[in-house]
């Protein structure tokens, strides 16, 4: 099932994706036993939000072999983790904002976990009973931040530098999905999830050893290889198999703020 979040008549709605139509739903699908209340909108009519606003973001570094070794890294022992701030958050169709051009920023396709219910020390065995579902997110990253920071967070939390989307499926095998990006057209990354170094039941069981994730929290699993810049006026595609494109443009951040782009709906 592909659940969405989205605006109409400035008004916030969930829903079930079929096709190109939403069934409205009473209530958050995240918190609530959400039934259909019977209304249906097209797509074209609504606009859609990131599917989910997260409490959390966990993401996990170097978990595709062949990006740890374009990094010219050693592959972790285990899931490395580290935490982004959920107001870099966009939506389908919003644009990334690049807020200094001078710097290398990338774009990473990576596969996102969506916590289903409060998880703490869970088992390997039971991870994925914790899981709602999976969407996408592009992990976009100052490169000079990360470098001159030491560490990630500040390099990855920008405004607009997670689009998240564009809906949550809830009946996949997250390891054994195929995911490609492309900018321009062009295929920059191609990959798929059975490459991960830690999958994602070992990656659940290792970040809740360390703390609480609620529902609505997001684990983001690693980008694979081809990493690379981004620059004003690309228009990025993110698929993973199963869930859909994730689509945003990318803007020049110092004609326009970063609020600015994330509440402007700059369509790709």
């Amino acid at each position: 099932m592909k659940y969405v979040r989205f605006e109409k008549n400035n008004q916030t709605f969930f829903g079930l994706l079929e096709g190109e139509q939403i069934s409205q739903l009473k209530g958050d699908f995240l918190k609530d036993q959400a039934k259909p209340t019977g209304d249906t909108f097209s797509l074209s009519e609504v606009k859609l939000l990131p599917p989910v606003e997260p409490g959390q973001i966990i993401a996990i570094g170097l978990n595709y072999a062949l990006h740890a070794e374009e990094s010219g890294k050693p592959i972790p022992e285990e899931p490395m983790m580290f935490m982004v701030s959920p107001t870099a958050v966009v939506g389908d169709g919003e644009a990334i904002s690049l807020p200094n051009l001078d710097n290398r920023i990338d774009y990473e396709a990576e596969l996102a976990v969506v916590i289903g219910k409060q998880a703490k020390d869970v088992k390997k065995e039971n991870a994925l009973d914790y899981v709602f579902g999976y969407t996408t997110c592009n992990d976009v990253s100052d490169r000079n931040l990360q470098k001159k920071d030491g560490q990630f967070t500040r390099a990855k939390s920008y405004a607009t530098f997670k689009p998240l989307g564009p809906v949550i499926e809830t009946s996949l095998n997250p390891n054994k999905l195929e995911i490609k990006l492309t900018v321009n057209g062009e295929i920059k990354q191609h990959s798929n999830t059975d490459d991960l170094i830690h999958d994602v039941e070992t990656v659940i069981e290792k970040v809740t050893e360390v703390m609480t994730l609620n529902p609505g929290d997001i684990i983001i699993t690693g980008t694979p290889s081809g990493v690379g810049p981004l620059k004003p006026g690309d228009q990025v595609e993110l698929e993973v198999e199963g869930i859909g494109i994730l689509r945003n443009s990318v803007v020049d951040g110092t004609q326009i703020s970063a609020d600015q782009a994330t509440n402007a709906n700059l369509k790709a």
